[in-house]
C-alpha cells in the first residue's frame, strides 16, 4: 500500500470510523439503556416547553437558523466558501478541509440514523419531518461541521487575538442558533442535537489534523539531500 493510501486510512478513515461507533453507541444509550434516568426522562418537558413558549416572531427568527442548515444552503455555501478560499490563498489545502469535514458529518449522520430508530419529539412539528432518525440532528452536525470549520480557517488567518475572538463568537453563533431552533421547532430532543456538536466538531478536528497539519508528508517522503564530501587533507 502505497504511503498516501495509509495516511488517508489512518488519518481518515479510522478517526472517522470510530466516531460513527462512537455515535452508534451514544444513540443505543440513549434511546434504550438509559431511555427511563435523568436527563433523558425530562427531554420531553423540555420540548413542550419550547413548544408552549412558540410566537411569531421567534416562528421567524426560528425559520431562518433552520434554512441556514438545510442540506440545500449547506451544500451552496460550502461550494461557494471553498471556491472563494481556492481564489483567495491560491491553493486547495483549505477548501479541501471544509469539504472533507462537512461529508464526514454527513456519512456519519447517516449512517448512525440507519442504526438509531428514534421518534422525534412528541410536540406539533413546525417542519415536515423527514425519513431520517431523530437521532442525530443532522441540521445542527451540519451547521458545526461548515461554520466551525469556516472559523477555524478565519482563526488561524487573523493577525490578532481580537480578531480571532470576533470570529468565533460571529460563527459559532449559527450552529448554536441551529440547534435551540429544531428543539423549538419540535423536531429533536436535548440528546439528539448535543450528539450532533460531537458529530460535526469531531470531523471538523479530524480533517484539521489530516489536511491543514503543514507536517504531515503525503506520499513518498524526499530523500534528504547530502552535501558533498569534505575534502581529505590527508598528503
Amino acid at each position: 500500500m502505497s504511503e498516501t493510501a495509509l495516511q488517508i486510512v489512518r488519518r481518515v478513515l479510522l478517526p472517522v470510523s470510530l466516531l460513527l461507533g462512537v455515535m452508534v453507541l451514544l444513540g443505543v444509550l440513549v434511546t434504550r439503556v438509559f431511555a427511563r434516568t435523568w436527563p433523558f426522562t425530562v427531554e420531553d418537558a423540555v420540548n413542550r416547553e419550547l413548544a408552549a413558549d412558540r410566537t411569531g416572531g421567534w416562528n421567524d427568527v426560528s425559520l431562518v437558523f433552520s434554512t441556514l442548515a438545510s442540506t440545500q444552503m449547506i451544500v451552496v455555501v460550502t461550494v461557494l466558501v471553498a471556491l472563494a478560499l481556492r481564489l483567495w490563498l491560491k491553493r486547495w489545502r483549505e477548501p479541501l478541509f471544509l469539504c472533507a469535514a462537512v461529508i464526514a458529518q454527513a456519512l456519519v449522520f447517516l449512517l448512525t440514523t440507519l442504526a438509531i430508530d428514534r421518534q422525534r419529539p412528541a410536540v406539533e412539528h413546525m417542519d415536515v419531518s423527514p425519513p431520517t432518525s431523530s437521532f442525530p440532528s443532522g441540521h445542527t452536525s451540519a451547521a458545526v461541521a461548515l461554520y466551525v470549520g469556516i472559523a477555524v480557517l478565519m482563526a488561524l488567518r487573523a493577525r490578532s487575538t481580537g480578531a480571532k475572538v470576533a470570529w468565533w463568537s460571529l460563527l459559532l453563533t449559527v450552529p448554536l442558533g441551529v440547534a435551540l431552533t429544531r428543539m423549538y421547532r419540535g423536531m429533536h430532543h436535548p440528546s439528539d442535537v448535543v450528539a450532533s456538536f460531537l458529530n460535526g466538531g469531531t470531523c471538523v478536528v479530524i480533517m484539521a489534523r489530516a489536511v491543514l497539519d503543514r507536517g504531515l508528508r503525503w506520499g513518498r517522503a524526499k530523500l534528504p539531500t547530502v552535501g558533498r564530501p569534505a575534502l581529505s587533507t590527508r598528503g
